[in-house]
């Protein structure tokens, strides 16, 4: 036995488990080009396994392959011992591999397998090749398997009912869709965030009032849909999560938010975004920075006035009714200057201004985050904490395509903040609207 074999019969030895596979397969017959056909190239659903079978012709037991499928539950043997030509084995890490065999002269494409599981089996396989004795290996009985066991993986799951949620047994690991509405969910199930593959969660119409930050492990939802609950907050770590990446459709609408944190603005990926019905107060500062943003729908709320940043919106369908939105006057101002400007300020501007790359590894942590909500002039300058605010009249459709009516009378026009870095902007600002006024 090779130093190869031995390590593996210890870390067989070390396993208790049969020697079982589930995974896809297709067995190919290599003589079939001679014949001028093709393999239809599609695997089917199995499990294999290793286990001990009584040949009739010598009346001796021998080490087989069983592989079953839904059509040949019974399934088909093949001996293992000095019958395997060669193993490929170069995507092994994705779950896929191939045993060539001798007789018949077959090719076992394997495919859709857990990565370690399939490097154990090839393992006794390979043993089992070379005439390993047979009980160092965790042989399994080779008996038909039962219908479950061989239908396809679940891809797609909805439960609208309490009564058939599962409370004991799990979720297909193999999901891609979830849906669990009308189940009164006070929170997230834990066992919902093991779902690796999952693409798209919906958990509308529950009690769920809080998300836990490992919904962010969900490393490929691209869709979460929370129509209809009691979250209050929507948490800083979710925007920091993995959700950066593959967040493209998020549904808010009908809970009770009053805010989003100012990192929401992270998730860059966003193209579709539902806040109707809460109690928003504002959007995020920098709602500008969701460039692949095109439907955005944000009625209903309490919104007075829209972010300066939202000028820099693109996008295709815009839903702003029913917030009370106030009426601009340029007059109508904040002012928060002081003469001369303090060291501080003037040194963040410059920062801004200029370009120059901070973090907190530069500068205090303070600073950094008052450089992350610096605004803008209209002559482009930056100002941080010390500039003149009003709010100003901006036609929507400067921003989206087609946009639902704003109030009542038709308008599509809404007030967006506008701040000024010095009395000299405001003043030109003011002299140009009175100018507009007159014509």
């Amino acid at each position: 036995m090779t130093r190869t074999d031995v390590c593996c019969v210890i870390s067989f030895q070390h396993c208790s488990v049969e020697m079982k596979l589930q995974c896809d397969v297709e067995v190919v017959n290599r003589m079939l080009p001679t014949f001028g056909m093709k393999s239809r190239g599609k695997g089917a659903r199995a499990v294999l396994s290793i286990g001990k079978h009584l040949d009739k012709t010598s009346q001796r037991s021998s080490v087989y392959m069983m592989i079953c499928t839904a059509k040949d539950r019974a399934g088909s043997k093949y001996k293992l011992k000095d019958n395997i030509e060669k193993f490929f084995t170069w995507f092994v890490e994705e779950g896929k591999a191939t045993v060539r065999l001798k007789e018949p002269a077959v090719d076992i494409c394997l495919s859709k397998a857990d990565a370690n599981s399939l490097k154990n089996f090839l393992s006794a396989a390979r043993l089992a090749d070379r005439g390993s004795d047979a009980s160092s290996l965790p042989l399994s009985t080779l008996t038909p398997v039962r219908a479950r066991d061989v239908e396809q993986p679940k891809k797609k799951l909805t439960i609208v009912s309490k009564k058939d949620y599962p409370l004991t047994s799990g979720f297909p690991y193999s999901l891609e869709q979830l849906q669990v509405s009308y189940c009164k969910l006070s929170r997230v199930d834990m066992r919902m965030l093991s779902l690796k593959a999952l693409r798209k969660l919906d958990l509308s119409n529950n009690h769920i009032k809080k998300l836990p930050a490992t919904i962010g492990d969900l490393s490929c939802l691209s869709e979460l849909v929370l129509h209809n609950n009691h979250l209050e907050s929507f948490s800083v770590a979710l925007c920091l999560s993995t959700l950066q990446r593959t967040l493209q459709i998020l549904d808010l609408s009908q809970n009770r938010l009053q805010a989003l944190p100012a990192q929401f603005c992270q998730l860059r990926e966003l193209v579709n975004l539902k806040l109707d019905d809460n109690e928003l107060i504002s959007l995020p500062f920098h709602i500008g920075r969701l460039s692949k943003l095109r439907f955005l729908s944000a009625a209903h709320n309490q919104l007075a006035v829209l972010p300066g940043d939202f000028r820099r919106l693109s996008l295709e369908n815009l839903d702003l009714f029913g917030n009370p939105f106030v009426q601009p006057n340029s007059l109508d101002h904040k002012m928060n200057l002081t003469f001369p400007l303090p060291l501080q300020e003037m040194a963040s501007r410059a920062v801004a201004n200029l370009r120059i790359t901070f973090g907190p590894d530069l500068i205090p942590a303070h600073l950094c985050r008052d450089l992350e909500v610096a605004k803008t002039c209209i002559c482009s300058r930056v100002c941080v904490n010390f500039y003149i605010k009003t709010a100003v009249c901006m036609n929507l459709h400067q921003v989206s395509h087609t946009v639902v009516l704003v109030d009542d009378m038709g308008g599509t026009d809404a007030p967006v903040q506008q701040h000024f870095c010095s009395l000299s902007c405001y003043s030109e600002f003011l002299d140009n609207s009175l100018q507009r006024g007159i014509r």
